[in-house]
């Protein structure tokens, strides 16, 4: 069983990770904490998650959170992530990583801490965009030399960075597969969890493959399921393919 601890734990995807950790029989979610000035500080895991352990409460001290568990799971911001990434370095507590906007800066740290800690690490925790990911590869091998691409990405009109970390990563799987850089086109349209499309437009064809997000439980059970991976892994730096096997 993985003694679990998440970060941002009275934000929306935080609640979400909690809801599903608790029904999974392989996870103890043993500790929860938020930022400094959270108006949910002090409140149990039943009251924030409507079930679970009245005993576990939502804490403001990251380092005394961290401390209890073995896996960290952190989709909070960048800057307080990489704080979070400090901790676990200093208590040898395993992190998984679903924060977007992280920049080379942050990533150079992720990967730096990988060297001490085992580290899972991903712009998207869904198995089917990192199965996305594969196939957009494969079609930029064979396509990409007569094929004009481009992508688009649509999500809330809450998300802080654009374009999401999850088109860059398309985009980078392009670039590698055939050395061209496509055009990212983000959009900001009410509550949409997450779109992802790309197009390769040919003279006599044009190919379009797409990936729509139900529900924010599909990025909470992908962190999950790299919790688990990271029981018993020695430090290293782990993306969501590792996790899948694909």
């Amino acid at each position: 069983m993985v003694k679990l601890c998440v970060a941002g734990a009275a934000g929306k995807m935080g609640r979400r990770i909690i809801a599903l950790a608790l029904k999974d029989q392989a996870m103890d979610v043993v500790s929860i904490f938020d930022r400094k000035d959270s108006p949910e500080a002090g409140k149990t895991l039943r009251e924030i998650a409507g079930e679970g352990s009245g005993e576990v409460k939502l804490l403001t001290d990251a380092g005394k959170a961290i401390e209890a568990a073995e896996c960290l799971i952190d989709f909070t911001f960048p800057e307080p992530t990489m704080e979070h990434l400090e901790e676990c370095v200093r208590r040898s507590v395993a992190i998984v990583i679903g924060t977007t906007g992280c920049t080379s800066i942050h990533q150079a740290k992720i990967k730096e801490a990988s060297k001490k800690i085992p580290v899972v690490f991903s712009p998207n925790m869904a198995p089917g965009v990192n199965l996305f990911f594969k196939l957009v590869s494969e079609a930029a091998k064979v396509l990409g030399k007569d094929f004009d691409i481009r992508i688009d990405e649509t999500h809330h009109v809450h998300k802080k960075d654009s374009p999401s970390g999850t088109a860059k990563k398309i985009a980078d799987c392009v670039r590698e597969a055939c050395g061209k850089e496509p055009a990212i086109e983000a959009f900001r349209e009410g509550e949409v969890i997450g779109e992802h499309g790309i197009f390769f437009d040919g003279e006599y064809e044009l190919i379009e493959m797409r990936h729509s997000a139900k529900s924010r439980d599909i990025f909470a059970s992908g962190a999950i399921k790299a919790a688990k991976f990271l029981q018993g892994k020695k430090p290293g730096f782990y993306s969501m393919s590792d996790v899948l096997g694909i």
